[in-house]
């Protein structure tokens, strides 16, 4: 089979699309700089003689990493900081975090022998979309925060290297990616926070903010479904939607990580940081994605919206009982 190069590849997302390409007979080597990755995220396969980890940055184009693209067919870029956040107090953060290293990844592929990458995009992308669900081909795009505008340049940049370069590039568009190894996002905050003061409970927003949530095996078996169709299908790029058929409130997320706590009588204190009741400047305060393109070819996410959530909860409750 194949090499496989996975950015990002000890992180959340990218340890899970890890797992699944070895379990498939790829030989993976793993770049990631160990940031919000760690090694602990492979300990299933850790001891897998076809699976080699490089700890690099890949902000700094060196021989240290761009080697590894002289001899790799496939490129999952997965490396970025999740943190949308992060971008209304330090945009520059996901400029040099998302937008400098896709730039510098697609210019080692370039150079190197890839010949197809898969790059993990966003729902952010959509902005605000006044269309719901938000079809792939949704236009006019106009993302409200910096992290959804450099994802959504990044999706840009591969375009022109599929149409320049030949580099074949299949991007996906994920709704809210949970499950276990997760540690950001309102589940993990939740449950930090109630470990705190289980009585009570500061909830970023007004609580009725409406979402797509996607168990994270659903993404990554669905984003392994959609690249065995791209080859299948030979073209030069494809954008897929991965995300769910329904969604939750922030409210009930609350109520389901408090009910897996066993805890009764919490007490909610919305903090609402725009006049609309988002929970942070650049918030996209609703999103459902229309994944009907994916499903036409036969994939099918296994878990609700809220079937994902209460099952993240448990699982992040056992990792951090036992951390």
């Amino acid at each position: 089979m194949s090499k496989a190069i996975v950015t990002g590849g000890a992180g959340f997302i990218g340890s899970y699309i890890v797992e699944e390409l070895l379990s498939k007979g790829y030989e993976v080597i793993v770049i990631d700089n160990m940031s919000s990755g760690s090694r602990e995220n492979l300990r299933r396969v850790i001891d897998n003689p076809k699976l080699r980890i490089v700890k690099a940055d890949l902000k700094e184009p060196n021989n240290t990493w761009i080697d590894e693209f002289k001899s790799a067919e496939i490129v999952f870029h997965y490396a970025a900081n999740p943190e949308v956040r992060v971008s209304s107090i330090n945009p520059r953060i996901h400029f040099n975090e998302n937008l400098l290293t896709t730039f510098n990844v697609l210019e080692a592929s370039r150079q190197g022998s890839v010949k197809y990458i898969v790059f993990a995009s966003t729902s952010t992308i959509y902005g605000d979309a006044r269309k719901l669900p938000t079809p792939e081909d949704y236009y006019p795009l106009e993302p409200i925060s910096v992290y959804g505008s450099v994802k959504l340049a990044s999706e840009y940049l591969h375009i022109t290297y599929s149409k320049l370069y030949g580099l074949k590039s299949l991007i996906i568009r994920y709704a809210n990616v949970i499950g276990p190894r997760s540690r950001h996002g309102v589940i993990y905050d939740f449950i930090l926070k109630l470990k705190k003061n289980p009585r009570r409970l500061e909830i970023l927003g007004d609580g009725t903010q409406r979402k797509s949530y996607i168990y994270v095996t659903d993404a990554v078996n669905g984003t392994l479904f959609l690249f065995e169709k791209f080859l299948e299908r030979g073209k030069d790029y494809e954008i897929y939607n991965i995300g769910n058929t329904d969604w939750v409130t922030v409210r009930e997320i609350a109520d389901i990580v408090v009910e897996e706590m066993g805890l009764e009588n919490v007490e909610y204190a919305y903090k609402p940081m725009t006049s609309d009741g988002r929970g942070w400047p650049g918030d996209v305060k609703i999103m459902l994605l229309d994944i009907s393109k994916a499903r036409s070819l036969g994939w099918e996410p296994s878990l609700s919206s809220k079937e994902a959530v209460r099952l993240t909860a448990r699982a992040l409750l056992k990792e951090l009982g036992r951390e």
